[in-house]
């Protein structure tokens, strides 16, 4: 009967990817299904010793993939200055990092007297003497003398690697190897120079998350091309669509994109600004996240299931790069500079935060949706479910781009209705950019659209065409009209006039049911090999009733404090 109750278990896990419901949601952070099963695999026995992203529970260490976000608040705090000095020390940043990834560049003064292997630890100092540790970059053959080494990295957020050099303005060398020292690699000492402002560098970049899309999402790996990455590639018709847009905005020229083309001579500093950092962080880093997810279930379709906690590393990083660093563990800090800060900010205008999404402060529901899907697709790769997992990231994505539509119908109304110029403008262009691919594979006619009223320098901007273009591929997209809410109107307490939440075509209670019943036994018949109606409606029954009891403070199961790692949280 064990078993028969773990599926059980794992199909209302699958009910829960599924549901808009956050009845769901909140069920799905209060129960460890291992718990009411009374089964746990043996490969999920394991106390989780990471810290917190936000809500979410990594299973590897990704504080230096989180990092990410300090390179983005660095660039913006040049852009900010609007000079050209500032842009170009921005630009610096954004090519050349300086959080992420951190490595040192050594000339040895002799060479190596036996071949060193990727990752063998090399040792040295930094200048007031501590010991700092590196991991050799790659391999390295005897005879070699000069060597590159990554700082190791801690579990600790705030402390992670202390030796931040790269293009940034503001260095932190204090955990950087000495000028002139010796490390030791494999019980040999080895003097070695280096200029510590210049050859310590990094290999994690904003501007290499679209440099790099060729090998990382077209070509050269398992699910390549990946399906998110080829509206963008189909649209654009490049690879590195964000970097070209970004680079363009830096240099204050035009693009020259098969469709969407921006003409960045049209800005001052001001719209440059948005562009590049919006760019950044909404065209570079967004397709990211989603290529890790990608990544992430090419490494558990591939792969053994006693390996799956390594194979769920790729899809911690997407929680990493989609959050940052500076969200801290309860992701409720407003200085957050990815997409989820933007998802909280976009609820405000909204009216889409809390659990429910009809409030205009707190988190955003898509955060809390987001972020149980997150847990859920970790749970589902660590147990070999891929074909789960891919539905699972799915649904993540399509949510994703519900802040970018939300901001592009927001700046339309502004630069219409509220007098606003070009920053506004510009923050709309980069929003539409960040999202025009995607409608357009729905619908080119509505993609034209919204890129005539929205594009950089726009003559006129008509706010109803392009929310209407939006809302006639809600249904192609997966998207609610309550998903994305209505443009709120803070000072008036009310929508603002013509923004109101639209209506689905269909939001019957009866036809709601029976999409998620519908979607579910699909999901099911996938991942279980056979349908469970009657246990489904059974299920449905029981969920409502706890939900019941938990809003009368009195919920049916009680997570245990000090548990080994949790399925669901």
């Amino acid at each position: 009967m064990k078993l028969s109750v773990a599926t059980f278990a794992a199909g209302l896990a699958v009910v829960g990817a599924s549901s808009p419901s956050s009845k769901w949601a909140n069920l799905r952070r209060r129960l460890s299904f291992e718990k009411i099963a009374g089964y746990e695999p043996a490969n999920l026995r394991r106390r989780l010793s990471f810290e917190k992203i936000a809500g979410y529970e990594p299973h590897s260490q990704v504080t230096d993939h989180a990092a990410i976000d300090l390179d983005q608040a660095a660039i913006e705090e040049q852009l900010a200055l609007h000079t050209t000095q500032s842009f170009t020390l921005a630009q610096k940043i954004y090519n050349e990092g300086g959080h992420s990834k951190s490595y040192a560049v050594l000339t040895l003064s002799s060479p190596l007297t036996s071949a060193v292997l990727k990752e063998a630890p090399v040792v040295g100092q930094t200048a007031d003497g501590r010991e700092v540790s590196l991991k050799s970059y790659e391999d390295y053959p005897s005879g070699a003398d000069v060597i590159q080494a990554y700082y190791a990295t801690t579990d600790v957020q705030e402390s992670f690697m202390e030796c931040q050099v790269g293009g940034l303005v503001t260095k932190n060398t204090v955990g950087c190897l000495m000028e002139d020292g010796t490390v030791d690699i494999g019980g040999t000492e080895y003097a070695y120079t280096y200029v510590m402002d210049i050859d310590n560098k990094n290999d994690r970049t904003i501007a290499k998350f679209s440099t790099k899309a060729d090998e990382q999402q077209l070509a050269g790996c398992p699910g390549c091309p990946y399906k998110d990455f080829m509206y963008f590639y189909e649209y654009y018709g490049t690879h590195d669509y964000a970097h070209k847009w970004v680079e363009a905005a830096f240099a204050g020229i035009a693009t020259e994109f098969a469709n969407g083309n921006a003409d960045f001579s049209k800005y001052t500093f001001v719209g440059r600004e948005q562009a590049i950092k919006k760019g950044t962080a909404y065209m570079n880093i967004f397709m990211y996240v989603i290529r890790e997810m990608e990544d992430a279930l090419d490494d558990c379709q591939k792969g053994a299931v006693q390996d799956n906690y390594n194979h769920v590393q790729a899809w911690d990083e997407a929680v990493a790069f989609y959050t940052g660093s500076i969200e801290g563990q309860d992701g409720v800090t407003p200085d957050g500079k990815l997409l989820h800060q933007l998802a909280d900010k976009r609820c405000a205008d909204w009216k889409t935060c809390g659990m429910e999404g009809v409030d205009v402060e707190g988190k955003a529901k898509l955060n809390y949706d987001v972020f149980d899907l997150f847990a859920l697709g970790s749970y589902q790769i660590i147990s070999g479910n891929c074909l789960a997992a891919r539905e699972t990231k799915e649904a993540i994505v399509r949510k994703m781009y519900v802040p970018l539509m939300q901001g592009v119908m927001a700046y339309a109304y502004e630069v219409e209705k509220l007098q606003g110029g070009e920053k506004e403008n510009a923050e709309g262009a980069t929003f539409a950019a960040a999202v025009l691919p995607r409608v357009h594979a729905e619908s080119p006619s509505a993609a034209k659209t919204i890129y005539d009223n929205m594009m950089v320098g726009a003559a006129s901007t008509d706010y109803k065409a392009v929310r209407s273009a939006f809302e006639s591929v809600y249904p192609a997209l997966g998207i609610s009209c309550a998903d994305i809410g209505g443009f709120w109107n803070q000072g008036e307490h009310a929508y603002y006039p013509g923004m109101e939440p639209c209506t689905d075509a269909s939001t019957t209670t009866s036809s709601t049911q029976t999409e998620v019943v519908t979607k579910t036994n699909k999901t099911l018949a996938v991942a279980l090999g056979c349908t469970f109606g009657a246990l489904f409606a059974a299920a449905a029954a029981m969920v409502l009733y706890m939900r019941s009891r938990e809003k009368q403070g009195q919920p049916v199961f009680q997570t245990e404090a000090g548990a080994d790692a949790k399925a669901m949280n």
